[in-house]
């Protein structure tokens, strides 16, 4: 079964792209290759505990489970030690991460408190975005009495795309809400 997202894109948004940007052959419409999803825990130095929560959650929003990061170097006046827990990340690719996108764009999103768009200016030059989230309850699948802290997360969508001009028409076919 495919994701509604990616039926979409195949259907709609490749036939746009291709007469937009006048593409000889269908290989060159860019198209997401990855959803990497980041969060990182500092105060985890003090208390192990808030990492776990926030892996689990993490677990419950993607459908997936997280790999853990740990640090690289100690560093005394964050009182770290090299190789402790400091966060956790996910990268969906194939049916999950259009999924993700489906439910990011659709339902995530349009929860946030006073929104009014994200970023145009979040591309880093080759097509890839990146969307910060200061809350994961935003996500229905995160029960809000259960969380004991409010924590963020980094997504990063990366494409195919060769230029930023590219990478943001197809995130806007897709449905990211860029502000006006």
């Amino acid at each position: 079964m495919n994701a509604r997202l990616h039926q979409r894109y195949r259907e709609e948004i490749v036939p746009k792209l291709r007469d937009q940007f006048d593409y000889a052959n269908p290989h060159q419409v860019p198209s997401v290759s990855k959803v990497v999803i980041n969060i990182g825990m500092g105060e985890a130095t003090q208390n192990s505990k808030l990492l776990d929560k926030a892996m689990e959650e993490l677990t419950l929003i993607t459908g997936q489970k997280p790999a853990l990061r740990r640090a690289k170097k100690s560093v005394s006046n964050f009182r770290l030690r090299e190789g402790q827990g400091i966060g956790a990340k996910v990268t969906l690719r194939g049916a999950r991460m259009w999924e993700f996108l489906d439910r990011l764009f659709t339902v995530a999103l349009p929860r946030v408190r006073d929104f009014g768009g994200v970023s145009e200016r979040a591309f880093d030059g080759r097509g890839n975005y990146t969307l910060g989230i200061h809350d994961q309850t935003i996500f229905p699948e995160v029960d809000y009495d259960s969380v004991e802290r409010v924590t963020g997360m980094n997504v990063t969508m990366v494409t195919t795309a060769a230029t930023d001009a590219e990478g943001r028409a197809l995130l806007g076919h897709l449905g990211v809400p860029f502000r006006q």
